[in-house]
């Protein structure tokens, strides 16, 4: 399916040995998706969304050997990212152990050659993160694409910078709590039909 095509209803629910338990669509489980995704939602009991995304500019920060740069405030949250080095087509159970191993504590990872994952303990909390991260993966090819020398604060305002953008229990701002009414508005607004 097209990701224009996909609304609530086509979605399907699996336990966490790939069971399916709802399936109203024409398309069976997507393993690599499986694998990943049970494999946080196995470990990680503090956090209920998990999201994985293959963009262009996701794509391309995961292939530079420098990783993801904090070369701006919004990079800055990322400061201590997770990274998992590409293992091929992650349909096999076994990377579990270290996908999870590699995550450790942290909000988000960059899948080396392959893309971005995120967690959240809500919905709004991982998406929040995720468009955070893909609008600093988005700022750091903008600006190697520019071919000039580029500048980093130095490693003390890094870490302080890091420190007081990094999500904080009760602190909804951080958790993207305060914008998830405005984008479900917003969507409501240009295509209701994800309702559906």
């Amino acid at each position: 399916m097209l990701y224009e095509e996909i609304d609530a209803s086509c979605l399907i629910k699996v336990d966490l040995d790939g069971n399916t338990l709802f399936n109203a669509s024409d398309y069976g489980v997507n393993a690599a998706g499986f694998v990943i995704h049970s494999a946080i939602h196995m470990a990680r009991h503090d956090v209920d969304c998990v999201a994985h995304t293959h963009t262009p500019a996701g794509m391309a920060v995961s292939a530079m050997e420098c990783g993801l740069l904090p070369l701006a405030q919004t990079s800055m949250r990322f400061l201590h990212v997770a990274y998992h080095d590409f293992e091929g087509i992650a349909d096999d159970v076994g990377e579990r152990e270290r996908l999870v191993a590699d995550l450790g504590d942290n909000e988000a990872m960059v899948l080396r050659n392959h893309g971005l994952l995120v967690v959240g303990r809500t919905i709004p909390a991982a998406f929040d993160v995720l468009w955070r991260m893909e609008r600093a993966c988005e700022v750091q090819v903008m600006a190697l694409s520019c071919n000039t020398k580029l500048t980093q604060p130095p490693q003390d305002v890094l870490e302080a910078t890091y420190d007081k953008m990094k999500p904080r229990p009760g602190h909804a701002s951080r958790n993207g709590d305060l914008a998830w009414p405005a984008l479900l508005r917003k969507l409501d607004r240009v295509d209701p039909s994800y309702r559906n």
